[in-house]
């Protein structure tokens, strides 16, 4: 399993793949925490970004949500298809001890957007699951 590491992430596919959400779950683990998102294809293009703060902008309403915890990690993934087909949750406040909130903050033209509010650095393990597809976000307890 790769390490962790306070970098960004991208990868995924680069062309419209046909896939859509079909869900996300999020976890606890003895040392980390996990978000899950499930499609039920290929993985589409993705970004995964640390940042300061856990203030984030919708799209497209362009309002302000503050997340629970001290920091906060952006998904981004696009050339989803079928995007309204995604039935929710679209919100979860676990309180874990890394993953404090997650909130999906886009699902607009093929983009969607998960917003996580987490306690400390936004050191993270990004990797990709088959059978089914899944990107798996993994939030160090303790760097």
């Amino acid at each position: 399993m790769p390490v962790f590491s306070c970098a960004d992430a991208i990868g995924g596919g680069t062309e419209p793949n046909g896939s859509e959400v079909v869900a996300v779950r999020v976890g606890q683990h003895d040392g980390y925490d996990r978000l899950v998102i499930e499609f039920n294809g290929p993985i589409p293009a993705y970004s995964v970004t640390g940042r300061s703060g856990t203030s984030f902008t919708t799209s497209p309403k362009g309002q302000t949500v503050t997340l629970g915890g001290t920091n906060g990690v952006l998904i981004v993934m696009h050339s989803i298809v079928n995007w309204t087909s995604y039935l929710g949750p679209y919100a979860f406040e676990p309180n874990f001890p890394v993953l404090r909130e997650a909130r999906q903050i886009e699902n607009f033209e093929g983009y969607q957007q998960w917003a996580l509010g987490i306690q400390g650095s936004p050191c993270l393990r990004v990797t990709t699951l088959t059978s089914p597809s899944r990107l798996v976000v993994d939030m160090a307890a303790t760097r």
